[in-house]
């Protein structure tokens, strides 16, 4: 990696319209709908039920184009994976709209030859017309194949701790098989999660399911659990991604509260793999 070529990296501004059906194909995009009587699911998935998207739908939207970073920084694509994800929501996204995403490069570590790099960059997204913010958001993306760049030595902030005891709540979420292939439709095509080769180049057995598609279940997990699905009071939704998850696993979402904290972490079950960590939530009743 050309770790100074990525430090000084800037964004243009990346405007994007969305409709209605976006922001179902979001909530298909995670796994909600595979219960066509629950009614707190259908309201993110029919039409008629619609009032918001789901806040981690901010994830996906106006997003800064990474592959012209990785090209000119050298970056060995096929092993960057997602390593944490932040968002700060201000309001709620409404059905339909347009809006614009402001993002830059804000770190880059160096955890040596063997272990990788990690690149930081900030996002916020806008409504195009009045300019008001819709969201924050954090992400620290982890170059697998690019330790030895002569980034910043120094680690980030430690994330979160969880509780060590049992969890206080958990919601299982089962993903279908084809869960990777539904949640790329929505703008992010990495051959990571859809091309077999590629996954195996990367070290894994098979295409993995992205990090963002577990982020926003976890969203949901907390949503649903916690906030009788009343989208507007999620504050603030932090994780660290410490395993891939695979489609077709069963993803629980281990979840302690504290006042308006919740501490969670996800577990594919199949596996007995923790795959979020480090979970930090704060709502607002």
């Amino acid at each position: 990696m050309k770790s100074d070529i990525v430090r000084c990296w800037e964004f243009g501004d990346v405007r994007q319209e969305y409709e209605s059906r976006d922001a179902i194909l979001y909530g298909l995009g995670i796994g909600l709908g595979g219960h066509p009587l629950d009614v707190n699911e259908l309201r993110f998935v029919t039409e008629s039920r619609l009032e918001h998207p789901l806040p981690t739908f901010a994830t996906v939207l106006a997003k800064p184009p990474l592959d012209d970073l990785f090209e000119a920084g050298e970056i060995d694509r096929v092993k960057v994976v997602q390593g944490e994800q932040r968002c700060l929501f201000d309001r709620p996204l409404p059905l339909a709209g347009e809006v614009v995403g402001r993002a830059r490069v804000t770190g880059v570590w160096d955890k040596g030859t063997e272990r990788g790099a990690l690149i930081r960059w900030d996002h916020e997204l806008f409504d195009a017309h009045s300019g008001e913010r819709y969201c924050r958001s954090r992400s620290i993306t982890f170059a697998r194949g690019d330790g030895g760049c002569g980034g910043d030595t120094k680690p980030p902030p430690a994330p979160h701790a969880v509780p060590s005891g049992p969890a206080e709540a958990f919601y299982d979420h089962p993903t279908v098989p084809q869960a990777a292939l539904i949640y790329r439709q929505l703008g992010d095509h990495n051959p990571l999660h859809s091309d077999p080769e590629v996954a195996l180049k990367a070290g894994f057995g098979r295409p993995i399911l992205h990090g963002l598609c577990t982020y926003g279940i976890a969203g949901w997990a907390v949503i649903r659990t916690f906030l009788n699905s009343r989208v507007e009071n999620l504050v603030e939704l932090n994780c660290r991604f410490s395993k891939p998850a695979f489609p077709g696993e069963t993803l629980r979402t281990e979840m302690w509260r504290h006042a308006n904290a919740i501490a969670f972490r996800v577990r594919a079950l199949e596996r007995d793999v923790i795959t979020i960590d480090n979970g930090h939530a704060l709502i607002q009743n």
